[in-house]
């Protein structure tokens, strides 16, 4: 255990803080691993996760009492819940994956007991062949037990713009710790030793990536020191900054002023970085480890303190927590955004997913991942955390399908002839109706089945690989991104801007538009209320990969495998099945169709559907699809 090994507390986080000083300097490139180089495992058999990732004591206190002492029945039921017999019943309902407790914050002393409970149960699960990820890094204390043990982490405690300890919502017991302090990060690189060498985790969970500096003294010293690093002193002068060392950070207000934009700025920065440096040090004690955060699904716009661009490629895997898919108030809700982010950004997605469609969403547009399919806290198999609800049978074929079909799953390349740019200072800095229109471009390629993907600015030096690129409601773009953009143009690639573009540079200053001048014939231009589908067309002069004509509901992603062509039909429909599906479909170049066939949890057999080939697309109709089915489409090389 780590407190046998480290006695002198000091002395451990002096020891850490040096390593971490020295893995710091050895690392500047993003951490996401490559395909190829991670795991066999994942490759192989995906995720299909259970979850139950709360220590005893948290969930005494959660659940209502003052203390965290638990009773009789609730020992005896966490210690079913960390038996053999516990993770024959996940393994049996299709589980790989566990996700389990490790730390939560409340004290090396207080989480002792828990802390080798995690040790054994994961023993438990990899004797049984499943992977286990644990839960070792909230970005919460428990501070009534954990100041009593390290009365020095009150200096490591979030402030916000009141200079009031930022607590963790309703629950008081609870606050924010500083991801950026050297001393907590050190503390916390103690818990990620333990959980890579003494647990053997295969991942690792970053949990609440939300909150990253405040008010306190060290978030405060960092701003300034960003400020100097960032600004010239002209432009300093332009925020009403005259002195650096009084300067205060700007937690609260609209972005309509450089100040208020710089510390949106370096919040969304530092919270990547923190990830960055903790994944670091975890890749220090084992280069394949996985890691993971939680800083929930990227919604339908870049908030105000996290920007997945950034954060993402410093791990391959994040949680999305949000709304179930489905129809709502008649308004088509899916997770296609969450999952399309992480493809491009070789991430898995993890989500709660219980139902028949939430297992097809995944399987259709996530990576190697059918996300959280039952929690199992205190032993009893559930749907999700306090639901109190069983599995439903239905999951099953789902699961079974996930496992038996995976050789459809692996190994598949996302086609994409569209990329919509996701502009950080365009959506956090400019007004929202900018924001709102990347969003409803978004929406509107999702529902109207293209095959698209999701780009941040990072991004925009690998264009070659698209058709199109998207700038809806992109008004502020830098000079180096504007570079980028004419190169596409100008090797053949073509733009459809939809409402004024590039009129403002990275800090929302007006600027002279920067991407004027562009050959007609290679940008397709509409105005904010036009046909965003009938633009997009245009713009595809040389035709697109997929054509559906279905009822409304009917979501599609295409991917490569060597030798096929696969689309993937997600119903998001409750109602009832959705019938004569007609596909038209580009086959990869250079090949021709040699066979299509129906694919699905829903058929024992694959079904023959008949196709014809003209005019270089491939046609077929899909007779039905209830839940979810592949079309899939063997290709052949033509001849020389």
């Amino acid at each position: 255990m780590i407190l046998h090994r480290y006695r002198d507390r000091a002395s451990f986080i002096c020891l850490l803080g040096l390593a971490f000083l020295l893995v710091a300097s050895a690392f500047a490139e993003p951490l996401t691993l490559p395909l190829h180089e991670r795991p066999e495992w994942v490759r192989q058999d995906g995720i299909v996760m259970a979850g139950s990732w709360e220590p005893l004591l948290f969930r005494v206190r959660r659940d209502g009492s003052d203390g965290y002492t638990p009773t009789p029945e609730q020992r005896a039921a966490y210690e079913r819940e960390h038996s053999a017999e516990m993770v024959q019943q996940l393994k049996d309902a299709g589980v790989n994956f566990v996700m389990m407790h490790c730390y939560k914050g409340a004290g090396l002393e207080a989480e002792r007991e828990s802390m080798a409970d995690a040790v054994r149960f994961a023993g438990l699960c990899h004797e049984a062949g499943l992977k286990v990820g644990v839960y070792c890094y909230s970005g919460a204390f428990i501070w009534e037990l954990f100041f009593k043990e390290h009365p020095e982490a009150r200096d490591w405690v979030l402030l916000d713009e009141h200079g009031e300890m930022r607590r963790y919502g309703s629950a008081q017991y609870r606050c924010y710790w500083d991801r950026n302090h050297p001393a907590a990060q050190a503390f916390y690189q103690g818990i990620v030793a333990f959980a890579v060498q003494d647990i053997g985790t295969d991942l690792l969970h970053f949990d609440n990536y939300s909150y990253g500096p405040g008010s306190d003294p060290n978030s405060t010293r960092r701003f300034r020191e960003y400020l100097r690093n960032t600004f010239s002193e002209s432009e300093l002068h332009e925020m009403g900054v005259t002195d650096l060392g009084a300067v205060n950070p700007a937690l609260a207000g609209p972005p309509d002023n450089l100040l208020r934009r710089a510390w949106l700025d370096f919040h969304a920065q530092s919270l990547a970085d923190s990830y960055r440096e903790m994944g670091q040090f975890a890749r220090s004690l084992r280069k394949d480890v996985l890691l993971e955060c939680n800083p929930g699904g990227p919604g339908k716009q870049i908030g105000d303190r996290v920007d997945h661009g950034r954060l993402l490629p410093y791990g391959e895997a994040f949680w999305d927590e949000g709304r179930h898919p489905g129809y709502h108030d008649g308004v088509l809700e899916t997770r296609v955004r969450t999952y399309k982010v992480a493809r491009r950004m070789d991430n898995m997605a993890f989500a709660y997913c219980t139902t028949p469609l939430e297992l097809a969403e995944a399987m259709a547009f996530n990576l190697d991942c059918l996300g959280c399919v039952c929690w199992f806290e205190y032993g009893e198999i559930e749907r999700k955390p306090g639901s109190k609800e069983t599995v439903a049978s239905e999951l099953a074929p789902f699961i079974a399908f996930f496992h038996q079909r995976r050789d459809l799953l692996r190994d598949a390349d996302i086609v994409a002839d569209v990329a919509v740019l996701r502009s950080y200072p365009s959506q956090v800095f400019a007004n929202p109706k900018h924001a709102a229109l990347t969003a409803k471009v978004e929406q509107q390629l999702i529902e109207h089945p293209t095959c698209f993907q999701i780009i941040y600015e990072h991004h925009l030096d690998d264009l070659a690989r698209y058709r199109v690129l998207v700038l809806a409601g992109c008004v502020a773009l830098p000079d180096d991104q504007i570079r980028h953009i004419r190169r596409y143009v100008e090797a053949g690639g073509r733009l459809c801007i939809i409402g004024d573009v590039a009129t403002h540079d990275e800090w929302m200053r007006p600027r002279s538009p920067g991407l004027d001048g562009l050959p007609d014939a290679s940008v397709m231009r509409i105005d904010e209320s036009g046909d965003v589908m009938e633009a997009i067309r245009r713009a595809s002069a040389d035709g697109v990969t997929l054509s559906v004509q279905a009822p409304a509901g009917i979501c599609a992603e295409v991917t490569d495998q060597s030798g096929r062509r696969l689309v993937h039909l997600v119903n998001y429909h409750a109602e009832g099945a959705a019938n004569d599906i007609a596909i038209s479909l580009e086959p990869p170049r250079h090949t021709h169709a040699t066979a299509v066939e129906l694919i699905s949890p829903e058929h024992e057999q694959a079904v023959p559907l008949p196709f014809k080939q003209e005019g270089g697309m491939i046609s077929f109709t899909v007779p039905t699809i209830n839940v979810y089915g592949i079309a899939v489409v063997t290709v052949a090389k033509d001849d020389a």
